[in-house]
């Protein structure tokens, strides 16, 4: 990093008292769920101070106002934007996809032909057209009725989940039978594009949602909800709250799926674990 840019960095994390800092979370808790705790001042300052300069202001407290004042509601979608973390990859913890493999074989062998699936979290959109191809090499053969339904509450993010758009370095841990597969590759001026086919772009649904908000306009039933890597972020009860909401979009003998590293202890207690961080209903 540059010497002017560890500077700027500095200077926004200097600048922002406690006072101001405890509105923010309390605002963001409020919105969004998410919970930021004590010693997260940097973060919080170095987040919002990439929205304060795009609107070229130079003091939290003025964007504080702004945020409070903004009647229309599109200021603080921009805060929860630059607040969230929206870490992914492409067949990540990818376990839980040969588990969905498993799990779609023996619905075939049963005769469903229709499946719906949630993608509670769907970042920058690796996980959906993960779930995608996963779906496409396990249906390969049949006539069947599926869509996935993925949501995230950043409109950044989503974005970038409707362009399907990627770097080499992010479909690398694609095989490359896959790749070829699903994606159209690009020559872009800072190297490799490859861009989803319509395939998969076909299968997914992204809408804007806020976790922490139950209950949800969707009907269900769900065959499959990956919740993964986002409850880490919640308190306890938006955690339950947000479970209870699942377990009653799931189907009977449906599959809740979470992330590897998440302590649910104690918060599901209508589900039945299959194997670690698996689920069922």
């Amino acid at each position: 990093m540059e010497e002017s840019a560890k500077q700027t960095l500095e200077e926004w994390v200097i600048t922002m008292d406690a006072r101001t800092f405890n509105k923010f979370r309390e605002i963001i808790y409020e919105k969004s769920g998410i919970t930021l705790g004590p010693g997260k001042e940097a973060l919080v300052s170095a987040r919002v101070g990439k929205r304060m300069r795009a609107l070229k202001m130079n003091d939290h407290k003025e964007y504080l106002n702004r945020v409070i004042q903004d009647s229309t509601g599109e200021e603080i979608v921009q805060l929860l934007d630059v607040i969230s973390t929206n870490v992914t990859s492409f067949f990540r913890e990818d376990a839980h996809f040969h588990f969905i493999t498993e799990q779609i074989r023996k619905w075939l062998a049963n005769g469903q032909r229709r499946f719906r699936f949630w993608s509670a979290a769907s970042s920058t959109g690796e996980e959906p057209y993960s779930l995608a191809i996963t779906l496409s090499e396990a249906f390969n053969g049949y006539t069947v009725d599926i869509k996935i339904l993925a949501t995230d509450i950043s409109t950044r993010v989503l974005q970038k989940c409707r362009e399907g758009c990627y770097g080499a370095d992010k479909v690398k841990p694609v095989p490359k039978g896959l790749q070829e597969r699903y994606f159209t590759r690009a020559q872009g001026k800072d190297g490799p594009l490859y861009t989803v086919k319509p395939i998969l772009r076909e299968m997914v649904v992204f809408q804007r949602l806020n976790l922490s908000t139950p209950p949800f306009p969707m009907k269900g039933p769900f065959d499959i909800v990956l919740c993964r890597n986002v409850m880490i972020y919640f308190d306890d009860t938006i955690r339950k709250n947000l479970l209870a909401e699942i377990y009653r979009l799931l189907k009977p003998g449906g599959n809740l799926i979470v992330g590897h590293a998440e302590s649910l202890t104690g918060m599901l207690s209508k589900f039945q674990s299959v194997r670690p961080s698996v689920y069922v209903k």
